[in-house]
């Protein structure tokens, strides 16, 4: 009598839905460690797509400063013998070195394959601290709100007066004075609409990212010096999101106004776009968001200011007014996402993130 087989659960989910639904990153290499597969978590935690990635030595897909774990992944390959090292600082090529837990399996005999699985324990810290930026910032937004609201009418009233002091003189060289008066009160009064401009709720529409950063290029291009180049690396696989197309705009030019007075006279800038998976911001969990980096290779952002660089009024340069980020970062908060900074002497990163869809609470 034959056994009739076991039914398939139709609910039951694939190996390949729950490898993508994991927050650990799995690679799977073969026995010249070149990558056979990623997970979306690896892609993400890589910056580099399992289709690019296929192929590739895991030495590169790690970056300079890897050799150390290669040569354990070579070793763990050989012999057969499982290990873990937990609170690894991996190096990552353009970016900061985070830190893993990392168990390598060998598969079949040994010199066969390897699976190797890292989960970034400095994952809660990052959620800690956008947490903690998301509140500063919010609170930081109130204050000035309140206190431009305070600014605004004394302002009228000092214009006011100095226009009908102005009709009274007879002198014209007095006159000048009332009009230093009205046009420094004119200047405070655009600085206070544009602390106070930036609330509106955004009208959503869908969009294509790219072509809000390909608005900005060519801005920028016809404001920047000679000596400036902008280049461009993004991913077309991103699809659309719902946003606001100008106020979009507006915060990555901001961004990338503030990369070209970094970078002076010459130097480049480069616009890069890639997806995000499993991203959570302010406890929210996002399965897709885009990341969006402006990249510069200036002097990089004073250390005493890193900080807060996002916080109203807080500027690296005497000329600035300190608003330009305190705004993108305003703007992209209303969008559910989150500009980070992260900066030395010759490189510095702004990163948008922008969910591409609804999150669900952590």
């Amino acid at each position: 009598m034959t056994t009739p087989l076991p039914e398939v659960d139709a609910r039951r989910p694939s190996a390949e839905r729950v490898l993508e639904a994991l927050t650990v990153a799995v690679l799977v290499l073969d026995r010249d460690l070149r990558a056979l597969a990623l997970n979306p978590a690896a892609e993400m935690l890589l910056g580099v797509s399992a289709r690019k990635a296929r192929g590739t030595p895991v030495g590169e897909l790690l970056g300079p400063g890897a050799e150390p774990i290669v040569a354990a992944f070579r070793e763990a390959l050989a012999s057969g013998h499982p290990y873990t090292e937990r609170g690894l600082a991996l190096p990552l090529p353009g970016r900061a070195a985070v830190t893993v837990d990392c168990a390598v399996t060998p598969l079949g005999e040994p010199g066969g394959a390897l699976l190797v699985e890292l989960a970034q324990v400095d994952r809660p810290l990052r959620i800690a601290r956008e947490e903690r930026l998301l509140a500063q910032q919010q609170a930081a937004q109130a204050v000035l709100r309140n206190l431009a609201h305070e600014v605004r009418n004394p302002l009228g009233g000092i214009r006011g007066a100095a226009q009908l002091l102005e009709r009274e003189l007879g002198d014209p060289a007095l006159r000048e004075y009332t009009r230093i008066i009205i046009a420094e009160a004119d200047r405070l009064r655009a600085l206070v609409d544009r602390v106070l401009g930036q609330h509106g709720a955004p009208r959503r529409e869908r969009l294509n990212v790219h072509e809000v950063l390909e608005r900005v290029r060519r801005v920028v291009e016809v404001e920047a010096p000679p000596g400036v180049r902008i280049r461009r690396d993004y991913d077309p696989s991103l699809p659309e999101l719902e946003g606001d197309a100008d106020q979009l705009i507006q915060a990555v030019l901001n961004i990338v106004r503030n990369a070209v007075q970094a970078v002076g006279e010459r130097g480049e800038i480069l616009l890069r776009t890639r997806a995000e998976r499993q991203l959570t911001l302010g406890r929210r969990r996002h399965r897709l968001a885009a990341r969006i980096e402006v990249i510069d290779d200036g002097p990089g952002v004073p250390e005493a200011i890193r900080g807060e660089i996002f916080y109203p009024m807080i500027t690296g340069r005497a000329e600035g007014t300190g608003l330009g980020l305190s705004i993108a970062q305003s703007i992209v908060q209303q969008h559910g996402g989150l500009i980070e900074c992260e900066s030395r002497p010759g490189r510095t990163v702004f990163t948008v993130f922008l969910p591409l869809e609804a999150g669900e609470d952590d």
